[in-house]
């Protein structure tokens, strides 16, 4: 785990906890699943226990934190895989029937997004309008209820000196201390 994002990670989940934070942590890279909602929704994909567990952690937290590179402007593909298979109909929100509104099942939690990029935060907002953050924050987790969801991005991080990146570092420290001292669990 040697990659700016964890360390980005590692840095955030420090800060919360010299605030006092009870954290949970998903590294989805770590779990064992199929990427692939194979049926869509037409028929049931069992879940794998790592998902069962995911799911568990996300209804006991408060507060999600989300913490990715963009690749190819938007979320990598384990990352897109995980929020399909997890964040399902009468988990994280549920259809009402005869009608085109929904149940934000997931309603009364907060998030955050911190996100790397190779090219500033303004460029990737007003050249591309910010893709992988709208598929995040609204498509998905204000979707469900999730909100507000705050959003930080960090870049750019190819040709970034240590200096900046010691920096970001820091910035993500005190934004978990600063977070943990509003949310309880996350």
């Amino acid at each position: 785990m040697d990659s700016f994002n964890f360390a980005l990670a590692k840095k955030y989940k420090e800060g919360a906890n010299e605030a006092g934070a009870e954290i949970r942590e998903i590294v989805i890279k770590d779990l064992e699943f199929s990427l692939s909602l194979k049926y869509g929704y037409q028929m049931r994909t069992e879940l794998e226990p790592c998902l069962v567990e995911a799911q568990q952690q996300i209804l006991w937290a408060n507060h999600l934190v989300w913490i990715h590179p963009v690749w190819w402007g938007g979320l990598p593909a384990i990352m897109k895989g995980f929020i399909d298979r997890v964040f399902l109909p009468g988990f994280a929100f549920k259809y009402r029937e005869n009608s085109v509104w929904w149940d934000k099942l997931l309603s009364g939690k907060t998030a955050t997004i911190i996100t790397t990029l190779d090219q500033p935060g303004w460029y990737y907002r007003l050249a591309y309008g910010r893709p992988s953050i709208n598929q995040l924050k609204k498509s998905t987790l204000e979707f469900c209820g999730i909100k507000p969801v705050k959003v930080f991005t960090i870049g750019p991080i190819r040709n970034s000196t240590l200096d900046a990146r010691n920096k970001w570092l820091k910035e993500v420290a005190g934004i978990g201390t600063k977070e943990a001292n509003s949310h309880s669990s996350f």
